[in-house]
């Protein structure tokens, strides 16, 4: 806790105006909870705890919607990354971190001009023409203007606000400090894993804040669907980009966001939700790398149907081998077969204890829910809300890139029957898993998995005398060590400890039980006051005997019920 505290101690003005927006919002507790309302009030930063506004009458997670609203773009996008998080937080919870968005006007183009010339080395005016000065759009970390190139190219000009980095900074390490102690001092707060959401935020925001990292991510867009004659990524113009300027080709088209355009314009609202869920969906399973943030702000259709995807500041990546569950679970929720999705979730717990049979319960109870519906009729986004709910339940936290998966697919869904009310996203599913598990058994994947296996092979093989002489080495030195993990020893000590403790007790009561017999069945024995001493003894030893079996049942009844 000192340790925290102390490392806030620089950052007190801005925690000063966190904890008084958390106040007013009616999360007074959790500021006294952490203990930050003390680190505040010994430093002379004093906080007005009367100060609760209208919206305490509302639910907490309406609240803490507002509360990180008010904070700005840092904690805002961290609200944005909480709503990725489904195996966390109840559906509830999700749908108003969708809602958070940051009113932040546009700066004025002169503010951005010594950003621009250290972007590009020179003054915007000298590398474009007809650049506008007034915003075309506006966020929190960034704003939009309209130009072109010297040769007449129409682009936009993405352009970093300016101090934004250091503000940001300067939220992210007292995210950082404020969840660790809120997994140290609230441990009901730890099963939705603070600091493992921080650590995911920071990397989140960071790569979002660094345009040199969005254009990679549009360059491999843009190469992975290269040919497609649905898909149009708009250009990137490198020479031009750097962390804090990015220059893209200017598409203009109808907004996802506007469906009265798109039928004013025309459009057939079927095939574009067709052709935007095989476009995402194609992302996830075959490509591996995908748009994590699919709402219709992101996308653009053009007249001849095609879609256009821009923003590719928040991105998600699947390895081969999560690609490979991925697919083996997405194929057991098109099936309803509760074995691929059970193996899967056991893998993704990794060494975390699950109570497997209840697992499995849970799991047989999803799919004998959707056993007899037709396919049709089965819509993916309840059915993941389910499965992350038994993955809630479980505490299984799955990996930041699977839980931004599931949300994409939910979102995807929203954008698709926003078009067509009738659009099913498994029916595109089953066709692309399909396709994925084919292509496991494709010549050339068995012939690269087979030389990934003999490589592994060889160079185990190799490695064994390196390995036998290090451990001779360690050996000769005395620091050979080995460390035995035997999991859940603690508890099976203690369950033996009682279990000798019972049997000992047990053992005492035949005692006592045997020789009261023989003591009372003795004739003429010695007696105190005209009382049969031995008589007596033996009632004695009976009726402690009887209180022991007493305590021996209770005993085994209460271990029972842990």
């Amino acid at each position: 806790m000192l340790r925290h505290t102390l490392g806030m101690m620089r950052e007190l003005p801005r925690l000063h105006e966190i904890s008084s927006v958390f106040i007013r919002h009616g999360l007074g507790d959790f500021v006294q909870r952490i203990g930050v309302a003390g680190v505040l009030e010994r430093a002379g930063q004093i906080l007005r705890w009367g100060e609760a506004g209208e919206s305490v009458k509302l639910e907490p997670a309406q609240r803490v919607r507002m509360a990180l609203e008010e904070l700005g773009p840092a904690f805002v996008k961290l609200g944005q990354v909480m709503a990725t998080r489904v195996d966390l937080f109840p559906p509830s919870w999700i749908a108003e971190f969708e809602k958070l968005h940051a009113q932040v006007p546009p700066v004025g183009f002169d503010e951005l001009l010594p950003e621009l010339e250290r972007a590009l080395g020179r003054s915007p005016f000298d590398v474009f023409r007809d650049i506008e000065t007034t915003a075309f759009a506006a966020a929190s970390i960034a704003q939009v203007h309209r130009a072109k190139l010297q040769d007449g190219t129409a682009v936009v000009l993405k352009i970093r606000r300016p101090g934004v980095r250091a503000k940001i900074d300067a939220d992210l390490r007292l995210l950082r400090r404020v969840a660790e102690l809120v997994e140290s001092e609230m441990p009901e707060a730890r099963r939705y894993r603070p600091v493992e959401i921080a650590a995911q935020f920071t990397s989140s925001l960071e790569r979002e804040i660094d345009f040199a990292t969005e254009t990679r991510n549009i360059e491999r867009f843009a190469k992975n669907f290269d040919g497609d004659p649905h898909v149009v990524i708009p250009k990137v113009f490198p020479e031009w980009t750097s962390d804090t300027l990015l220059v893209q080709e200017l598409v203009e088209g109808i907004p996802a966001s506007d469906p009265a355009a798109v039928d004013a314009a025309g459009l057939d609202r079927k095939t574009l939700a067709v052709r935007g869920t095989q476009a995402f969906l194609k992302q996830i399973l075959i490509h591996g790398f995908f748009h994590a943030d699919p709402h219709p702000g992101n996308v653009i259709y053009l007249p001849d149907h095609r879609l256009v995807i821009i923003d590719f500041g928040m991105v998600g990546r699947l390895s081969p081998q999560r690609r490979k569950q991925v697919t083996d679970l997405l194929a057991g929720l098109a099936r309803m077969e509760q074995e691929p999705m059970l193996d899967v979730l056991l893998d993704w717990a990794g060494d975390a204890y699950v109570d497997e049979a209840k697992l499995a319960a849970d799991m047989n109870e999803l799919v004998f829910e959707y056993e007899d519906v037709p396919l049709k009729d089965i819509r993916i986004g309840n059915v993941v809300r389910q499965f992350s709910a038994i993955v809630r339940e479980h505490s299984i936290v799955l990996p930041s890139d699977l839980s931004m998966m599931f949300k994409a697919l939910i979102t995807l869904e929203g954008l698709g029957r926003q078009y067509d009310p009738d659009v099913h996203i498994i029916d595109h599913l089953a066709p692309l898993v399909r396709s994925a598990l084919d292509e496991r058994y494709q010549p050339a994947e068995l012939l690269r998995r087979g030389q990934g296996a003999l490589s592994g092979f060889f160079n185990l093989v190799g490695s064994v005398p390196r390995d036998f002489a290090r451990l001779l080495r360690e050996a000769r030195r005395g620091k050979t060590r080995i460390d035995l993990d035997l999991k859940r020893l603690d508890q099976f000590g203690s369950q033996m400890e009682r279990t000798l403790d019972r049997g000992t007790m047990g053992i005492m009561t035949a005692s006592l039980v045997i020789g009261s017999a023989i003591v009372m069945s003795v004739p003429d024995g010695p007696t105190l006051l005209g009382v049969p001493v031995l008589t007596t003894l033996g009632l004695a030893g009976y009726a402690v005997a009887f209180v022991n079996s007493l305590w021996i049942i209770y005993g085994i009844w209460r271990a029972r019920r842990e």
